[in-house]
This record gives C-alpha cells, sequence and structure tokens, in this order.
C-alpha cells in the first residue's frame, strides 16, 4: 500500500490502521509528485492520498489513473463535500473517506474498494448516484442515436462539464488534469462526434439529452 500524507503524526496513524488489517505500507509520500512516482512504478496495489497533498492529491489520483492499471486510488478528506467527492470521482478515485474515521473500519473500507466497490460517505452517496444517473441518461441516449460514436470516459467528462458552462480552465480544475489535456480530449471528442466546435458539440448534447 502506498500511502500518500505529508503530516508525519497524521501518516504514522494510517500506517498502524492499514497494518492491523492484512495490509503491508510498502511506500510513503509526502508530496503529489512522490506518489505518483511510487504508483507508477507499481510499488503498491492500492494508495490512500490526502485530497490536499502537496501538489494536489486529486491532481495525483488523476494521474495515476490515467495509466490504465495503475491501482486504485482513495482519497481523505478532513470535511467531506458534494463538490470535492465529484472531482475524486472525475479524477478516477474510488473512495473517498473522511481523516478521522473509526481507524478500525479502514482496512474493511480499502478490501471493500478491491473487491470492486466503492468507498463514500453514506451522507453523500445519494448525490454521487444523481451524477451517475445523470451522465448514463445522456451517455446512453447519445450511443443509441449516433452507435458510431465511442467516446472515452475522460472525453465524456470534459463534454458533461462544457455543457454545464464550463470554459478549458475550469474543466481542468475540475479534473485535475492541465488546460492543454482537456483541449486534447476536446479535440478528440469533436472529432468523433463530427461536430466543427464546441458550440455545436453542446448542442449536441443538448438536443439529445431532450430527446
Amino acid at each position: 500500500m502506498l500511502i500518500g500524507e505529508h503530516d508525519p503524526a497524521t501518516r504514522a496513524g494510517l500506517r498502524m490502521a492499514v497494518e492491523e488489517g492484512r495490509f503491508e505500507v510498502s511506500v510513503e509520500a509526502t508530496d503529489a509528485r512522490e506518489a505518483v512516482a511510487a504508483a507508477i512504478e507499481g510499488r503498491a496495489e492500492v494508495c490512500l492520498l490526502d485530497v490536499e497533498l502537496p501538489g494536489d492529491g486529486v491532481a495525483a489520483a488523476a494521474d495515476i489513473t490515467s495509466q490504465g492499471a495503475g491501482p486504485p486510488v482513495v482519497m481523505l478528506t478532513a470535511e467531506p463535500r458534494e463538490d470535492e467527492l465529484l472531482r475524486v470521482v472525475r479524477a478516477g478515485g474510488v473512495g473517498y473517506l473522511r481523516k478521522d474515521m473509526d481507524p478500525r473500519r479502514l482496512p474493511n473500507a480499502i478490501e471493500a474498494v478491491l473487491a470492486g466497490e466503492a468507498a463514500v460517505p453514506r451522507q453523500l452517496v445519494p448525490r454521487l448516484i444523481e451524477e451517475i444517473r445523470a451522465r448514463g441518461r445522456r451517455r446512453s441516449s447519445l450511443f443509441v442515436r449516433e452507435r458510431g460514436v465511442e467516446l472515452t470516459s475522460r472525453e465524456w467528462d470534459v463534454l458533461d462539464l462544457l455543457e454545464k458552462g464550463a470554459g478549458t480552465g475550469e474543466i481542468a480544475n475540475a479534473l485535475s488534469v492541465s488546460p492543454v489535456t482537456v483541449r486534447r480530449h476536446l479535440s478528440a471528442a469533436l472529432q468523433k462526434l463530427g461536430a466543427p466546435d464546441r458550440e455545436t458539440a453542446v448542442s449536441l448534447l443538448r438536443e439529445h439529452a431532450h430527446a
């Protein structure tokens, strides 16, 4: 396991909690760069990262999950928030837990993640379900009507935010990627949709959402 946490006392507490389960902490990181490097090197089966990790913990999660076969990422937060949860999900995180949760429950939450489940605070589950349903309705509609269109998950994320009125910088911040990466995903999506510009793409999304 990889633990990404800049505070030594908190990091020691996390290590103690997970090692009381079946997990062995193979590497500790104190900033986003170290966490990404260790994860890419394949030094952990799961990553436990603080959202406020220096260098941006959520951005680190996005970098790790963008590798495709990277380890699952569980994020830790001092105070769960809807907007932060959605940012974590868009970055590919599969867990979003409170730092002050009962340490005895942490190994069980990680076990659940490794079994393919999500680990999210109970009070935020309805908001997450709502977001997933909204995306599913829009995406399935477009897939049914435009059978030749196969967008990647990240291309969908860019289009979803674009449809909500977000600019390139806002999308980059929401997805924890660079503006250059946003423009690359958008360009690929426009080409697949046969849309000459982002305004046409937004019109397509809205047309199929209300069809």
